[in-house]
């Protein structure tokens, strides 16, 4: 069995998740007169219609695609993008609580933002930036597959994000309409993914502590 990851690791990969996505998200925005109401519920569902086909694809292999790391890598880099939408109709700008964001939603790991901040400089053997090719980019599709080529760097960390229905899983092992159910197992874990993130910042808005009336 492997090692875990050291926080040094998966902080390096998610940072480097994090300025991949953050440009798309603003290239991605919702509409402008959407009530508040409404923002998040827009990520997760009106995003994920087009994301979910994406992450869907590799799911043409059936059973097959479990064997092979981009069901894991290109979904997560999916949800990466709906945390990055939801923590912007919150006004995150930090960028470690976005990186403790993305580790908790994608691997279940509570890494809170103070020990990502001194996390962030460049450590020696860290990934080289060409790995990433050409940061002025701007196909939606070629950004999320190289933040899925990142993240396969941590695959085995990955099954612990969202998850959609045990059913659709269940008929996205069969070749072909499989598919069918990888679309509909893949929405579920974007909305899932978006929800948790807005849980995840509502707790953290409601644990700040209260500003001094006297200041």
């Amino acid at each position: 069995m492997a090692p875990p990851l050291s926080d040094a690791v998966v902080v390096d990969v998610l940072r480097r998740v994090d300025r991949l996505t953050t440009p798309l998200v603003r290239r991605l925005g919702r509409p402008p007169e959407l009530p508040q109401a409404e923002r998040e519920q827009w990520w997760a569902d009106r995003v994920s219609r087009v994301a979910a086909g994406v992450s869907a694809v590799p799911r043409l292999a059936g059973k097959l695609a479990d064997l092979l790391p981009l069901q894991n890598t290109i979904g997560s880099a999916v949800q990466a993008l709906v945390v990055g939408g939801v923590a912007a109709e919150h006004g995150v700008e930090d960028e470690a609580e976005r990186v403790s964001l993305l580790a908790h939603v994608l691997l279940d790991r509570d890494l809170p933002a103070e020990r990502v901040r001194p996390l962030l400089e460049r450590a020696p053997g860290a990934y080289a930036d060409d790995v990433l090719g050409d940061r002025d980019d701007r196909s939606a599709v070629r950004t999320l597959w190289r933040v899925a080529r990142l993240l396969g760097r941590i695959d085995d960390t990955l099954d612990a994000r969202p998850k959609g229905k045990l059913r659709h899983r269940a008929l996205a092992n069969l070749p072909v309409v499989g598919t069918l159910g990888g679309y509909a197992a893949e929405r579920e874990g974007l909305r899932r993914a978006a929800a948790e993130t807005a849980a995840l910042l509502a707790g953290r808005a409601t644990r700040a502590p209260a500003a001094d009336p006297a200041q």
